[in-house]
């Protein structure tokens, strides 16, 4: 997969109301959100001894990148491995699926047995397990309103009630203890796109207007969910 912009901003809800009422006339819902048009997103991020991914993020370090695991509304159905890249700006994720066996050896911070036949983004994992000693460090889990639109192949994603959870080995319950990471009242819009964004979209949305914010979830997660990682 190639690399692709991704722009996020910290809205208020105010401000994502009225830019969901615009979007709504704009471009269409994702066709895998619910009846509601949302759909929830829990993911398993892991980290090595030093916490690399989390510092690189706080330092803004290009490239960089990170491991996590995800699944849609709780079921494990569906686990899918992720590694997303971010270099100069622009983003990349490398995916594959995991069995729930494999999901749950990982969980537990073990890495699998050694086989040539799985893909390259679960050998690097596998590999970075036995060497950074990469394990899981926080779940991040939100509610997501996506839109989507053919030009630019371009996604529009509105992220509500954030939240955090270390409870890592409940990461396949259908409920996971998790508290709210954001200030109240404050959610995250996302851009992604291809080359370009089309014009009516970037007008309609008055992104200029808006603050863009540097931070991944997965570092707000960290940082609020751990105490005394600054070392």
């Amino acid at each position: 997969m190639d690399y692709r912009n991704e722009i996020k901003y910290l809205v208020s809800e105010t401000q994502l109301v009225l830019l969901e009422n615009r979007i709504r006339n704009l471009i269409q819902p994702d066709r895998h959100a619910g009846a509601d048009g949302t759909y929830q997103i829990r993911s398993l991020y892991f980290d090595d001894f030093e916490n690399t991914y989390y510092r690189e993020n706080e330092m803004g370090t290009d490239p960089r990148e990170k491991f996590r695991i995800r699944i849609y509304n709780g079921d494990p159905g569906r686990i899918s491995l992720e590694l997303k890249k971010k270099q100069h700006g622009m983003t990349q994720k490398l995916s594959c699926l995991l069995t729930e066996e494999q999901c749950r050896e990982l969980m537990a911070g073990r890495p699998l047995p050694a086989d040539p036949s799985y893909p390259p983004v679960l050998q690097k994992m596998n590999l970075l397990m036995k060497t950074r000693l990469l394990k899981p460090k926080v779940i991040v889990e939100y509610d997501r309103t996506p839109f989507v639109e053919k030009l630019g192949n371009t996604r529009v994603t509105l992220d509500r009630n954030i939240r955090s959870s270390n409870a890592v080995a409940s990461f396949l319950e259908k409920r996971v203890p998790a508290r709210p990471i954001m200030p109240a009242g404050k959610q995250i819009l996302e851009v992604k796109y291809d080359e370009f964004l089309p014009d009516y979209l970037y007008r309609n949305l008055q992104l200029s207007h808006l603050r863009q914010t540097t931070f991944s979830k997965y570092y707000l997660c960290r940082r609020y969910s751990l105490s005394g990682i600054r070392a």
